[in-house]
């Protein structure tokens, strides 16, 4: 504040020298002159976030400072992704799949006054922990053979939230396997009553994906050999004399009966 004094040299020295109440005149008034006129402080321009360091796929949260009236606000960096601004001055945004370093987040926009507005903040971003590689999926028959009607005991340990098996030597072509909660599938396979004897293919499946082909031979029902039956022929055995009958009404005399031709110039019997 500024202020501005005057005083009459005359007044002052009569009344110093009088002891007594000077009067002042208008022209001798004390005058108190001040800057009333209000000085405007602009608005500070930041950017806060929520946390300084994250790893990819980290969601973090910040907040703007800008003056009342801007427009146009946008945060952006190479290491953030579906940055999003929420009502007010503050935003989420999920930390991107980038290298580990150190990355500037850039806040912009437009002053209520048209001007420009920029602001700027640092994240670190540190490597993501490695992910457990998962052990491989594993098949085991209780037995790698068997006739019709054997039952077979599959096992299947992966970290699959299903399991099953197929295969042609099976009943049903498919058995679907019973988990334990620990890793571990269990079923019974069933060996068709109509296969045949070979070999066959047993597909392994969790979660949907086949992971291993294991060969299991059966052996299937033999039809018993059926023999041709030779027919029981006998030779046919001259009769004895004692077999032989002599026709009814003739007798047996070793020559041709009456009226027969004896030969090509024979003459009918003339009695």
């Amino acid at each position: 504040m500024r202020k501005a004094l005057s005083i009459s040299a005359i007044v002052l020295a009569s009344s110093m020298a009088l002891g007594g109440t000077a009067t002042a005149f208008a022209a001798d008034t004390i005058s108190l002159a001040t800057d009333s006129s209000p000085t405007a402080r602009p608005t500070q321009t930041g950017l806060k976030l929520s946390t300084s360091a994250a790893k990819p796929g980290d969601s973090i949260s910040f907040e703007m400072q800008v003056p009342d009236g801007s427009t146009h606000l946008s945060v952006s960096s190479e290491a953030l992704g579906d940055v999003r601004m929420t009502d007010g001055r503050g935003g989420t945004a999920k930390v991107a799949d980038v290298k580990e370093g150190s990355y500037g987040v850039s806040l912009t926009g437009t002053g209520p006054d048209g001007a420009g507005l920029q602001a700027t903040a640092r994240i670190v971003v540190k490597a993501a922990a490695p992910k457990p590689t998962p052990a491989p999926s594993t098949l085991r028959l209780s037995q790698d053979s068997g006739r019709p009607g054997d039952r077979i005991t599959v096992t299947v340990r992966t970290t699959a939230k299903d399991a099953a098996v197929k295969s042609a030597a099976f009943t049903g072509g498919q058995v679907d396997l019973k988990g334990d909660g620990k890793g571990t599938f269990t079923g019974t396979a069933t060996v068709a009553p109509d296969v045949r004897t070979g070999y066959y293919g047993v597909d392994a499946y969790a979660g949907g994906n086949k992971f291993d082909t294991v060969k299991f031979s059966t052996e299937g029902k033999t039809t018993p050999e059926v023999k041709p039956v030779k027919p029981d022929v006998k030779p046919v055995q001259p009769l004895r004399p004692s077999e032989h009958r002599t026709p009814k009404g003739s007798v047996n005399t070793g020559q041709a009966p009456a009226g027969s031709p004896v030969g090509a110039d024979a003459e009918p019997f003339r009695g």
